[in-house]
């Protein structure tokens, strides 16, 4: 589905507009808060570039063009869409969603989504969240692949929030990131965050002001300039994983938003077993928590889905991969999930 553009014309009896204004009083339907949320996602251009700030004053002459997005539908409709669910009763059910899916529906993408999906299976899906994204609890990015729990009624909807909220949920992924600068075997990144500075599609972990984000990391092998990681999430910040590495000098391999972009550093080999991959290499392979019931302990381990499969076992041979994977496999339901020092 292609956006709809409105092109105008800033008129020579105009005395330098602000462009939130102008835009407004052209688009009947728009809020100057909608307006200013067109700036920020980039779908505002003067004169052929982006538009910096929703209050920046325009030009007779200048030419303005808004994108508008297709409409959002007043409520998620269930749709007969794969699910691959690893676990369901009356409370939860937990699913491996594939790369490439969005959760829930939003501008851009009405249809198609994990919710959709979930409302054709379930048919009794907890409201909390909205009509758009009843009972999704957490979100994983399109492009990353792994697993999900989502709430059926609104009692454990409240129940699996407030596990997120204290930081009692856990979580862990597998990265494939860059080599760039020598890497310590683990560490933690713990910083603010928030939108980036100067490019409102991204956010950032060198902001003055924001919210805590705290990842803890190791590397489990190397090979070719690019580092495999189990990657542990104490906070869920959005693209939380993919900033801290891309901030950090190793960005995750495949990024379209935060990776290096053209041509990267890799040997040859590299280059060779990375070419099949066509989304960011991670995947959210551990989810562990309580049952918002009984209270007793759940976790859930889901292997990589096979274009990451392909990629682990190019660089690090077949062998190596599957005993690498039995290895987490192991400590994700043993209950080791505290080997990053979770608190």
């Amino acid at each position: 589905m292609t956006l709809d553009e409105r092109v105008y014309i800033v008129p020579g009896d105009c005395a330098e507009p602000r462009l939130d204004i102008f835009l407004t009083e052209r688009e009947e339907a728009s809020s100057r808060s909608q307006i200013a949320r067109a700036v920020a996602e980039g779908r505002v251009f003067v004169d052929g570039r982006a538009a910096r700030k929703a209050g920046q004053r325009l030009a007779s002459g200048q030419r303005v063009v808004l994108s508008r997005e297709p409409p959002v539908p007043d409520r998620a409709l269930p749709e007969p869409l794969p699910l691959q669910v690893r676990h369901e009763d009356r409370d939860l059910v937990v699913v491996a969603k594939p790369s490439g899916m969005v959760v829930h529906p939003a501008h851009g993408h009405p249809t198609g989504t994990l919710v959709n999906a979930l409302l054709h299976h379930c048919r009794d899906l907890s409201g909390v969240g909205g009509v758009l994204r009843p009972g999704i609890v957490h979100r994983l990015d399109r492009d990353t692949s792994g697993l999900l729990v989502i709430a059926k009624h609104d009692q454990s909807h409240r129940a699996l929030a407030d596990q997120f909220k204290d930081h009692r949920v856990r979580r862990r992924y597998l990265a494939i990131v860059h080599g760039g600068a020598r890497m310590a075997p683990e560490g933690e990144f713990r910083t603010l965050f928030g939108r980036h500075p100067t490019d409102r599609k991204r956010f950032s972990s060198k902001v003055r002001e924001g919210r805590e984000a705290i990842t803890r990391w190791r590397v489990h092998k190397s090979a070719e300039g690019l580092h495999w990681l189990d990657v542990q999430l104490t906070t869920g910040r959005t693209h939380q994983i993919r900033v801290h590495f891309a901030d950090h000098g190793h960005p995750v391999l495949g990024d379209p938003l935060y990776g290096p972009g053209g041509k990267t550093s890799l040997k040859a080999a590299g280059q060779k077993a990375v070419k099949p991959m066509l989304r960011q290499a991670l995947h959210a392979y551990a989810l562990g928590f309580s049952h918002p019931r009984d209270g007793r302990a759940l976790d859930f381990f889901e292997p990589p889905p096979p274009d990451l499969m392909a990629l682990l076992k190019s660089l690090w041979g077949p062998d190596s991969t599957a005993a690498a994977l039995e290895s987490l496999r192991s400590e994700s339901l043993s209950g080791a999930n505290n080997a990053h020092g979770e608190e």
